[in-house]
């Protein structure tokens, strides 16, 4: 009988998933219904700036160790090897960074919204396109970390895909909309450990039914998914040392420098040292979720590598990722009671931290960024109100891009790099446009934004067209050819690698380029464009500063109550307003 048959979930198992969101729902309730009961926009969206830096640092990782991840990387290891293990270099940088120099600048500021930033440095148009960018690339992410688990936990055991999709969008709905930050961060620190246990209990299992640590080892090695350092500098390649310990760098600081999501987390501390420390504490816990994820991938192939145990599926590849790991799953704990329940909370716990910080980060920069300039008279009563109705809003709109990831072929973790990349790289090049580059100015700072926009989207649209990206590992008949499961996987995955390997010429190379890569070529196009335009339209005796006096002088004046405007040098009337009125 065909093992996936045998497959469904007990009522201990349903039992389980349940309870997560219960608990979820009244941890929302909870904060709804207590201290201040989320009157103001202060407590909805900065959680009163309370918090410590332990629940802080746990909901900085559940924000980016969502679904995608969880069940996106086992998959990659599975196929491609432990090479992007490898991104844990870049975990060092892309945390450092951050919490010695875009912390300091935000808290001390007092921000609501990160993009107050860009209208205190350049003017109220670099911040609405740098919103706009935001939210179009949160909104679009969204809908990969709902449908993603939804979709796997279908093809196992035949749940409902939209109905799961429903459940998990109005669940996190809910209390993201009645607890405001509190919540979605007290839920957070809750679903990161049903998260780690979930793919702990999965390991544990799964080692001791594949016959033992050294079992799993024997296979993976002859398997050829133990990888060593790749010096390759050919940045066409998908993963390399310097495509995930460089280009990871660039993705780390798009995610945990300038993202709303994880700038709301710091401000929402007690203090700046207690940001700081939240920063510092991501570390370990990121290795642990990373080591986690690729282990889980090794032992997926040591159990499936030499044996036809998985299902009868047709589907493309690209699909069939997410499915092979929760059918792994099934497969490992259907005899064990609850596990099963166990993981898929553990899955669910994910897409559940990542869209409820997106619900509430896009409410912020709606409302502080695109709403209050117009509206100034508006009371706090109604402005929270407001914020509220926003994160319901932006809730119900993640159901309609799920139904739009759908209609997607790339696997899901490439799919989340790529937005990030194609987004979070402009947005990350114009912040550091400003922040390290004095004599920009706000005409090169919306030059710059626009083509670092319009050359990730070239790159990345290209490489979709095409199927290109990440190298000749990922062309059309990688992606797109459909497989019977009840072969061998293995073998099917190593006949569609081989078939396509074919090196790309001309500009099809450019689209080649990978999606490692997309943050750092967006950032530099932003930073380099802004520059030239600057120099074109500014006052070119400002050209005499070094990089090293811009960055002198931002931790000389960050220290005194003057703030930022008296960095720059604003000189727009509407600058000087907006540092007036915000007493900055």
């Amino acid at each position: 009988m065909d093992p996936l048959e045998r497959m469904h979930f007990t009522t201990i198992d349903y039992v389980i998933f349940a309870l997560l969101l219960v608990a979820s729902m009244g941890i929302g309730l909870y904060y709804a219904l207590s201290g201040g009961r989320q009157r103001t926009t202060q407590e909805f969206l900065l959680a009163d700036r309370s918090m410590s830096c332990l629940p802080v640092s746990l909901s900085l990782i559940a924000t980016f160790q969502s679904a995608v991840a969880i069940v996106g990387v086992p998959a990659e290891i599975y196929t491609h090897g432990t090479q992007y293990w490898f991104i844990g270099c870049a975990y060092i940088l892309g945390l450092l960074i951050p919490a010695h120099v875009f912390i300091p600048v935000f808290y001390r500021l007092h921000l609501t919204s990160a993009y107050q930033y860009l209208e205190l440095r350049f003017s109220k148009p670099v911040r609405i396109c740098g919103t706009l960018t935001f939210i179009f690339q949160t909104v679009i992410y969204m809908g990969v970390c709902v449908y993603t688990p939804a979709l796997a936990l279908n093809a196992v055991t035949g749940f409902d895909l939209w109905g799961a999709v429903l459940a998990t969008g109005l669940v996190c709905t809910l209390y993201t909309t009645l607890g405001g930050l509190k919540a979605v961060i007290w839920t957070d620190v809750f679903q990161t450990i049903v998260m780690f246990a979930g793919q702990l209990a999965v390991i544990v299992v799964g080692v001791q039914q594949t016959g033992g640590l050294a079992e799993v080892w024997r296979k993976v090695w002859e398997g050829n998914r133990i990888s060593g350092i790749d010096l390759n500098p050919d940045p066409t390649e998908r993963y390399t040392f310097w495509t995930l310990g460089v280009g990871g760098v660039f993705l780390m600081l798009s995610l945990y420098g300038v993202n709303q999501a994880q700038v709301q987390r710091y401000l929402s501390s007690k203090t700046e040292r207690e940001a700081i420390m939240s920063c510092y504490m991501v570390f370990p816990s990121l290795q642990v979720a990373l080591a986690l994820s690729c282990v889980m991938g090794l032992v997926m192939f040591a159990r499936y590598s030499s044996a036809t145990l998985l299902p009868t599926i047709h589907q493309p590849l690209c699909v069939l990722y997410p499915q092979m790991v929760l059918y792994f799953v099934m497969d490992m704990l259907q005899d064990l009671p609850g596990l099963s329940g166990l993981f898929i909370a553990c899955v669910f716990s994910a897409a559940l931290s990542t869209i409820s910080s997106a619900f509430n980060s896009l409410a912020t920069v709606t409302l502080e960024d695109l709403i209050k300039p117009h509206c100034s008279s508006m009371t706090e009563a109604r402005a929270t109100l407001l914020s509220k109705g926003l994160a319901c809003s932006y809730g119900l709109m993640c159901l309609a891009m799920a139904y739009l990831t759908h209609l997607m072929s790339d696997s899901v973790l490439q799919a989340a790099f790529k937005i990030f990349g194609m987004v979070g790289g402009p947005l990350l090049g114009i912040f550091c446009l400003g922040m390290f580059f004095p004599w920009a100015n706000s005409t090169g700072a919306l030059a710059g934004l626009g083509s670092g926009l319009v050359m990730a989207f070239w790159v990345g649209i290209g490489s979709i067209v095409t199927r290109t990206s990440g190298g000749p590992a990922a062309v059309s008949h990688f992606n797109c050819t459909a497989v019977q499961l009840s072969e061998n996987i293995t073998t099917a995955i190593g006949t569609a690698l081989n078939s396509t390997a074919v090196q790309p010429m001309g500009l099809q190379r450019f689209y080649s380029l990978s999606f490692m890569w997309y943050s750092a070529l967006s950032s530099f196009t932003v930073v380099i464009t802004g520059l030239i335009v600057s120099f074109l339209t500014g006052r070119g005796e400002l050209l005499i500063i070094t990089i090293e006096d811009a960055i002198r002088s931002t931790w000389a004046h960050h220290t005194h109550s003057s703030g930022l405007c008296s960095l720059v040098e604003t000189t727009s009337k509407s600058n000087k307003t907006f540092c007036n009125k915000n007493k900055y």
